[in-house]
């Protein structure tokens, strides 16, 4: 019988990230030096660095790893890749390069099965038109998988994720309930139409945020990952703005939503709602369990001053001035 990756995961995919409040008070003692040419380093907890080679061209350096989130080896080495390759689409760039971070415990799970992680991930790359040009691996008890990866952006270009303004429109690129989904694997509660539909979305690369760079009138961006819509949106907002979400415009999984009402939900959701409910009116029902949901490979979560006409792009609320998310039908 294969083995089952899953049964190595506290947490896989994102929903093993170390919880937003504890990640807070991490890095407060991490102490910020100034360097000019660092355009976006971590005191924005934004979703890559950026770093100035001349007056116009940047380039961009993320990292993002995590235990599997599926039992296929395959599936879990392209869903890591499109994950961390996200991070780069989301600052408004263009990926270029990509390093492998392995971690494999080779006495329990075979190396074919570590194969197959590299495969699935040259997968996504080759989509993305990127090398793994190398990378680095070690003997673990867990199996963790991800990639560092490098982009180039025009200074003009770059998106930030704390730069939204008062009135501006709030859109969405792919639907929630992407945790709640991978979390069912490992309780044998999600179909297989249903796990079909999570690799598809779960791989399709965010390559429109290179193209949303490049609109001025979209004025911040980042991605859905493990703190989930509304710990993300708290991220753009900072604490001087707010935002009145439309939540019958948010799209969910229906399969999502069936698992939200079982009560089959990943651990990480409550401490996401936790960190975020405080300043959150109308989060009064079982949409909490979806609007924290912890995404991996989420969608780009933006903000525009113009319409934005894409049918990828769904508009979800409106930034105000409140600093409260209000929640509204």
């Amino acid at each position: 019988m294969p083995t089952r990756l899953t049964s190595f995961s506290k947490g896989g995919g994102c929903g093993c990230k170390i919880e937003p409040a504890v990640l807070k008070s991490i890095l407060s003692q991490s102490p910020s030096t100034y360097f000019p040419a660092l355009l976006v380093g971590n005191a924005s907890n934004d979703d890559a660095a950026v770093y100035a080679l001349n007056e116009e061209d940047c380039i961009i350096s993320t990292t993002d790893f995590f235990l599997p989130i599926v039992d296929s080896a395959f599936d879990f080495g392209q869903i890591a890749a499109a994950n961390a390759i996200s991070d780069v689409y989301a600052m408004g760039g263009q990926p270029i390069m990509a390093i492998a971070i392995l971690g494999w415990p080779v006495d329990i799970l075979s190396v074919e099965d570590a194969q197959e992680v590299m495969r699935g991930a040259q997968t996504i790359c080759a989509k993305a038109g990127i090398p793994i040009a190398g990378g680095h691996s070690i003997q673990t008890s867990e199996p963790l998988f991800g990639l560092s990866v490098n982009g180039l952006v025009k200074k003009q270009n770059l998106k930030q994720n704390n730069t939204c303004q008062v009135g501006d429109s709030i859109y969405l690129t792919k639907p929630l309930g992407l945790g709640l989904m991978a979390n069912a694997i490992k309780h044998d509660k999600l179909s297989e139409a249903g796990y079909q539909r999570l690799i598809e979305l779960c791989t399709t690369l965010n390559t429109i945020g290179s193209e949303l760079g490049k609109i001025q009138t979209v004025t911040a961006m980042t991605d859905v990952t493990g703190f989930g819509l509304l710990g993300h949106l708290s991220e753009m907002l900072g604490i001087n703005l707010g935002a009145d979400l439309s939540l019958d415009k948010i799209a969910v999984e229906p399969e999502a939503k069936a698992l939200a009402q079982q009560f089959i939900y990943p651990n990480i959701t409550t401490s996401n709602y936790n960190f975020i409910k405080d300043r959150c009116t109308g989060l009064d029902g079982l949409e909490f369990l979806w609007l924290c949901d912890p995404q991996t490979s989420g969608g780009l979560l933006f903000t525009s001053s113009e319409p934005i006409t894409n049918e990828a792009c769904f508009e979800i609320g409106k930034i105000t001035a409140s600093g409260k998310i209000a929640i509204g039908k």
